[in-house]
């Protein structure tokens, strides 16, 4: 198999050099075992003014995959370290993906059943199991009706990083919730 290319790098506020280049490619070459699945590859560093150091480099990737996109966005101090965040993050995800569509095609077509000589063989395979959502916890409150800028104020006391409230204008619920960047947004319906 080929390495992955990255068919697009760019940096914001930070001048790619040939050392992050190569380093980004470095990474993006443990995907090899993937690389018949990715079709596009989009990296993005970014360099920020932000209060919080650890939030100062960014790393953003896209791969686009036939069924869609897996998508990994990591931040941190230094960017080398970021970098290989979201390259453990797209390996997860592409390993899930595998998996997936491993079984959609042995779902398509009956195997035979495993001899003990291949059960053995297939035990010291990757055990990668596939992920399946699942709420594991309700929570039920009374919500008054109170501006955002109310709600923001309780989501902070709260300690939370989003806030579910009913407007008190329109009379529908609306979230508001931390931005990556400190400052907060809205999520209403619209009427």
């Amino acid at each position: 198999m080929k390495a992955v290319h990255i068919y697009k790098l760019s940096g914001r506020n930070v001048e790619v050099t040939d050392a992050m280049r190569d380093y980004v490619q470095e990474k993006l070459t443990r995907l090899d075992r993937y690389n018949d699945q990715i079709t596009d590859a989009r990296v993005t560093l970014t360099v920020r003014d932000v209060r919080d150091s650890g939030r100062r480099n960014r790393v953003e990737v896209q791969l686009n995959v036939p069924s869609g996109i897996i998508r990994a966005e990591e931040h941190h101090a230094d960017m080398y370290a970021a970098i290989d965040r979201a390259s453990d993050v797209l390996e997860r995800q592409l390993r899930k993906f595998k998996t997936r569509y491993l079984k959609s095609r042995h779902d398509q077509t009956p195997q035979p059943e495993p001899g003990p000589a291949e059960a053995a063989v297939n035990a010291g395979l990757d055990d990668v199991t596939e992920f399946s959502p699942e709420i594991v916890r309700m929570k039920r409150f009374d919500m008054r009706p109170m501006s955002p800028e109310d709600a923001v104020a309780q989501m902070e006391a709260l300690g939370h990083d989003f806030y579910v409230f009913m407007h008190m204008q329109t009379n529908t619920c609306g979230v508001v919730y931390r931005r990556k960047d400190g400052h907060y947004g809205l999520i209403e319906p619209s009427v």
